[in-house]
């Protein structure tokens, strides 16, 4: 037994637990003989030394704590296309269900080629559960069959899928409520080309708050759909002037479909 080891019992401070190759910790023994040299150096020789009672140390050995457990996220599948009719039809989300005739799925075909994503249901969209009815509406067919295409070409959305009392803008958290159902619709038609009317359209699909003029000079992508940009229907009825340029947007989507083709 070293010195060390020896100075320490007699300081109180031994016998030390030693662990042996990860097995249970053991005591060393410490004969009593040993100590006489050592003792006799920090007692006074007048004094008779005292027999030293080992007090085991115990040293308590941390319990195993599991690891905690992994929480996967929650994901949420894509719904059926009747499940998700139904959806949109009961939403609640946003305040807009308190004020709605009807939500507004969309019209059109759920396997098209061309998918057109608007803003909103206007008055005419909330009475009949129709996107795109009024005057709107007809302009925009009449820009489809300038290109060759028709209702069964085409499927129509629009973002929010319940009107905004008198026909205000979207609301940030509106948008936000509706978000799932717009993905969801363009994960179930598929389509080869998306194309947005208006800012709110865009800025939700892009997540850009560009100006819809400089927007509509190129072509985006959305999750590896072309994705263009053009005015809404809306805005040309009030600034007619700018369907010349709605023409070419119209022009470079026919394009894009034929090299689909």
């Amino acid at each position: 037994m070293s010195r060390q080891h020896l100075l320490l019992r007699e300081l109180g401070l031994a016998p030390r637990w030693r662990l042996r190759h990860g097995a249970a910790l053991e005591l060393e023994s410490v004969s009593m003989p040993v100590l006489a040299p050592v003792a006799a150096n920090l007692v006074p020789a007048a004094t008779p030394a005292q027999p030293v009672v080992a007090v085991p140390v115990v040293v308590p050995v941390a319990e195993a704590v599991p690891a905690p457990a992994v929480v996967e996220p929650a994901t949420t599948a894509l719904p059926d296309w009747a499940d998700l009719q139904q959806q949109v039809a009961s939403c609640t989300a946003c305040g807009l269900c308190q004020t709605r005739t009807q939500a507004v799925f969309g019209k059109g075909n759920p396997r098209a080629r061309l998918m057109l994503v608007g803003e909103a249901p206007g008055a005419e969209e909330d009475k009949l559960g129709l996107p795109f009815v009024g005057k709107a509406g007809q302009l925009l067919d009449n820009m489809l069959s300038a290109i060759g295409l028709g209702q069964d070409d085409v499927f129509i959305a629009n973002v929010l899928k319940c009107r905004p009392p008198g026909n205000r803008n979207p609301a940030a958290d509106e948008i936000a409520a509706c978000a799932d159902y717009l993905r969801w619709q363009i994960a179930h038609v598929q389509p080869e080309v998306l194309v947005t009317l208006g800012r709110f359209a865009a800025h939700a699909l892009l997540q850009s708050d560009a100006a819809i003029g400089a927007l509509r000079r190129e072509t985006h992508q959305y999750q590896g759909i072309p994705l263009f940009v053009t005015f809404h229907p809306a805005y040309l009825l009030r600034s007619p002037g700018e369907k010349a340029k709605a023409w070419q947007d119209l022009l470079a989507i026919r394009r894009a479909l034929a090299n689909k083709a």
